[in-house]
């Protein structure tokens, strides 16, 4: 689906959002990831719920059916500052400047000085929590002697570029959700105390007052093979491809004009529709449709009707623009699934091509083992070939001594027979020294890519996959001269918590697995693996090391390790568990690869975080 959130859905969504939440109070405000606000707005009575997101996959601003689930671990300056200068504050305007995908929210909020005991209580802070408190406040006094500090929210959807910065009244930048620093960007910086500077507005016409000499001279000068929807695109401020094609299938019926066409007639014609098309902008008439293929599925959504969209798609109408994004998201999130699936078993097809290269080699060992376990014979024969040099004749095949045959090369001297025997005797006898390592390395590869396989196999996300396929990544050889990949550090996982606040962590890739082992863990908590299968580490980070441990504690992690193991599918699973100081790295191993001792092995049934509320919550 093409980038959805043109200049034209963006004023639509504009025109939706100052009819609902202008004026309105926004009660809660908050991240749903680092780049993505989640808020509550009270407005006329009404609670309404915005998300506006800087994700560069999936830019968006909208009205949500329901609060985004807000994320209380993350905290960030953004978030902070957020919270500081916009939850309690009202929406004054709500704009978009002409033409551009970016929208402006202008907030204010009284900064009431400290207050006694007794102010308070008159005039409670507002809890996010605390809807009553929230409605009353809506409509209490306002306090005389408080200041009042203005913001403005830009919220810029333009594609990878997009971002999300709040600014102070005098213009400079408080924070953003992206911050662009000038070795990013040579245009334009978005830094913390920088003055904010609009996106700078490309050097091209306004289509609200296209005119047919003007669309004349820009398809006269379009270079050979850029058709009439590039064209348009190229010579007019915010016209989107999916704009550009409604307007030239508006005006000559189809995706491109006959051959035969008069060009002024064209020119004529591509001005009318453009002025048509973008005449909402002006009059505020939306009317939102979504367009599914034969599946149901929606594969595009418009604030207005799109007649090259209706000619491939069913058309139905929506009941607002927002809706209509809801509903594509949806879609989009449905594919990503797909697109998410085709990822996971690409990984996972790469890894078994591994794993397999791995056991032909180490079945080839064991070989050249069973091979080498015959070196001494090597060494008798040659000593005999000596001892009895003086009974073989030139050219003979064999040597038969006390009952046992020595084949011989017909071609080689008796000396030189003996010499290819001590000569291969040599070799076994220094690739046999080497079989032992050899092999062992090839064991440690093989268990570290039935973990990896794992993890890839269980990871629950987006995020979680792409970290395991960087893993994989720094497994391959870079191209000859490329730079060299810059390795990320991992994320620290969310805890679970028991009721004493013991943490317990679980790492879901190989950097992840050592972050909690050796960097979360101390040498007196618990450390957790399923025995003899990939998987997993699991740690419980104890509040007190030196008291008593909870077995209540240790066997749910226990059951954690297990779910998160090759063996989850088993009704039964076998756990070591032993105190994170008798935990190694393997020297020159592979990331989580690691070796313990003085562990003990419990058995428990696998089960996941949710089936574990009883004795683990998250924590932050």
């Amino acid at each position: 689906m093409p980038d959805p959130y043109d200049m034209l859905t963006i004023a639509a969504i504009v025109s939706e959002l100052r009819a609902t939440v202008l004026n309105g109070r926004i009660q809660r405000i908050g991240l749903v990831d680092p780049r993505t606000i989640g808020a509550e707005i009270y407005a006329r009575g009404i609670r309404h719920y915005l998300i506006a997101s800087a994700d560069e996959r999936h830019p968006r601003l909208r009205l949500a059916p329901a609060m985004p689930s807000l994320d209380p671990a993350l905290v960030t300056p953004f978030g902070l500052l957020l919270r500081k200068y916009a939850r309690g504050g009202r929406i004054l305007d709500i704009s978009q400047p002409p033409l551009e995908r970016v929208v402006r929210f202008s907030i204010a909020k009284r900064h009431s000085p400290l207050k006694t005991v007794d102010t308070a209580a008159a005039m409670p802070d507002l809890d996010a929590n605390d809807a009553e408190a929230d409605e009353i406040g809506d409509d209490a006094a306002p306090d005389d002697d408080a200041a009042i500090a203005r913001v403005d929210l830009y919220v810029e959807l333009m594609g990878r570029h997009s971002n999300l910065i709040l600014v102070d009244d005098a213009g400079v930048i408080l924070d953003s959700a992206k911050r662009v620093t000038p070795a990013m960007s040579r245009v334009r910086t978005v830094l913390p105390r920088a003055p904010y500077q609009p996106p700078p507005p490309p050097d091209r016409f306004d289509p609200r007052r296209a005119t047919p000499l003007e669309v004349e001279r820009i398809l006269a000068n379009r270079p050979s093979g850029v058709d009439l929807a590039r064209a348009l695109v190229s010579g007019y401020r915010g016209i989107s491809p999916t704009v550009a094609r409604e307007i030239v299938f508006r005006a000559t019926g189809a995706e491109e004009a006959p051959a035969d066409s008069d060009p002024r007639e064209i020119a004529a014609a591509l001005a009318r529709e453009m002025r048509l098309v973008l005449a909402p902008i002006e009059s505020g008439d939306w009317s939102p449709r979504l367009y599914l293929d034969e599946a149901g599925e929606v594969v595009a959504f418009s604030p207005a009707p799109m007649a090259h969209l209706a000619t491939s798609y069913d058309e139905a109408e929506a009941e607002s623009t927002s809706t209509a994004a809801a509903a594509a998201e949806g879609s989009s999130h449905r594919s990503d699934t797909v697109r998410h699936a085709q990822r996971r078993q690409r990984l996972l097809d790469a890894i078994g091509s591994a794993r397999e290269k791995a056991a032909r080699r180490l079945a080839s060992l064991a070989a050249e083992e069973a091979r080498a376990a015959d070196v001494e014979t090597l060494r008798a024969r040659g000593e005999m070939i000596y001892t009895n040099i003086w009974a073989i004749a030139p050219g003979q095949r064999e040597l038969v001594v006390d009952g046992k045959t020595i084949p011989l090369d017909p071609d080689l001297t008796p000396s030189e027979n003996a010499q290819a025997y001590f000569e291969r005797y040599r070799k076994a006898q220094g690739a046999g020294a080497q079989i032992p390592h050899l092999a062992a390395e090839s064991e440690q590869e093989i268990a570290y890519l039935d973990q990896l396989a794992t993890l890839v196999a269980q990871a629950p996300g987006y995020s979680e996959l792409e970290a395991l396929a960087a893993e994989w990544a720094d497994l391959t050889p870079a191209p000859a001269g490329s730079r060299p990949r810059r390795k990320p550090a991992p994320r620290r996982p969310k805890p679970l918590a028991d009721a004493a606040g013991n943490r317990v962590y679980v790492g879901r890739t190989g950097p992840q697995n050592e972050l909690v082992t050796f960097d979360i863990a101390g040498p007196d908590d618990t450390w957790l693996h399923a025995r003899g299968v990939g998987g997993s580490h699991v740690v419980i980070r104890w509040q007190q090391p030196g008291d008593p441990q909870d077995d209540a504690t240790i066997a749910a992690a226990a059951a954690l390790a297990a779910w998160y193991s090759a063996a989850r599918e088993s009704g039964h699973v076998e756990v070591d568990v032993a105190p994170r100081r008798h935990v190694r790295k393997i020297k020159g191993g592979k990331p989580g690869m690691v070796t313990y001792r003085n562990e003990r092995t419990v058995r428990v049934e696998p089960a996941p975080e949710k089936r574990l509320r009883d004795i683990l919550r998250e924590s932050g």
